[in-house]
């Protein structure tokens, strides 16, 4: 029995010591601590739209944390009912905030219809219904951009729309060049915009690259953007590599950047959950357990975020990896 129980212990100090939650208290929908954001989703899934006009209205011309709220709002009209956002529009029709939720629950809800699979594995009638929803989309973002001119919001959520409708290269540099002029270095453009150039979507591996190299050279420190070629590396490789190709220096080199970035962002900067979750996934597959630890303890709870969202067991994945950082990260400090 203390076999069992001790091992047990020490695993639970571990997680109150160093700030992580017992594995239960999991959030699939965010990617990290946003109690406003929290109570606004919590609200809209009991048919209560206020709190949500009253997110954006906190958030004024960030146009980062616009973004985000737009795009998690969507998500819970998309997948839940949707009736708090049909009232909030009826209640303002005129209010642009309620438009970009309206857009990115269309676009949620288009993906929630082709579903998670390969295209060899998706039915024409997904892609039919998948299709029609982004085409709706465009006239929906139109809109929000006639509401209110001068927000890279529903143009950043135009790039789901060209991701899945195909624009072609041409059409994407002008839509690029449209957000890039409001919105230099838009944390969810970019990591958007990159889908869009992987070999899975519009691209290649090579184009990929070359957007995230570019984009990360002349991102300002504390931007996140340095993330991009770490992003970049990982759509070209997790599915043929084990952990030791997580390893060699110039990976090691690219995880470093990213972390001084992280280090310089702003501690609010509203995506930088995402980030951590990313590089705590790759620390530890290069046995920088402590360094992993670090950033689970800030992000833990949520796994909203690269790579979880890619395994059919999200939760699951991410307790795993922390669970086995946390235990390591013990040895680590013992023997370092």
């Amino acid at each position: 029995m203390t076999l069992v129980v001790l091992p047990c212990l020490l695993l639970l100090w571990c997680w109150l010591k160093y700030g992580l939650l017992p594995l239960r208290w999991q959030n699939s929908y965010l990617a990290g601590p946003d109690a406003p954001l929290q109570r606004a989703c919590r609200a809209a899934a009991r048919g209560r739209w206020e709190p949500a006009a009253q997110l954006f209205g906190d958030a004024g011309q960030d146009w980062e944390r616009r973004s985000l709220y737009a795009q998690r709002l969507g998500d819970v009209a998309a997948r839940g009912s949707d009736r708090w956002l049909k009232e909030w529009t009826k209640a303002r029709p005129e209010d642009p905030d309620a438009a970009l939720v309206v857009a990115r629950a269309r676009i949620s809800y288009a993906w929630e219809l082709r579903g998670a699979a390969y295209a060899d594995w998706t039915s024409q009638s997904q892609f039919d219904s998948f299709h029609r929803e982004l085409l709706a989309s465009q006239e929906d973002i139109g809109r929000v951009v006639a509401l209110h001119p001068g927000d890279p919001a529903p143009l950043v959520a135009e790039l789901w729309t060209a991701r899945g409708l195909g624009y072609s290269h041409a059409e994407m540099d002008a839509l690029w060049t449209q957000i890039t002029d409001l919105a230099p270095h838009h944390f969810e453009a970019h990591t958007s915009a990159l889908q869009y150039w992987t070999a899975k979507w519009r691209g290649s591996h090579q184009l990929a690259r070359e957007f995230a190299e570019k984009s990360a050279a002349g991102a300002p420190p504390g931007s996140l953007l340095a993330v991009l070629p770490v992003i970049a590396w990982y759509e070209s490789h997790k599915d043929e590599l084990g952990p030791v190709g997580y390893c060699p220096p110039d990976i090691r080199a690219l995880v470093d950047a990213a972390l001084t970035d992280a280090a310089l962002a702003d501690p609010d900067h509203p995506r930088l959950a995402e980030v951590r979750h990313l590089l705590g996934y790759f620390l530890y597959l290069q046995g920088r357990y402590r360094a992993a630890r670090e950033q689970f303890r800030h992000v833990d709870g949520f796994t909203e975020a690269l790579p979880w969202r890619y395994s059919r067991l999200a939760p699951l994945h991410y307790r795993a990896v922390r669970t086995k950082t946390g235990r390591r990260a013990l040895t680590e400090r013992r023997w370092r």
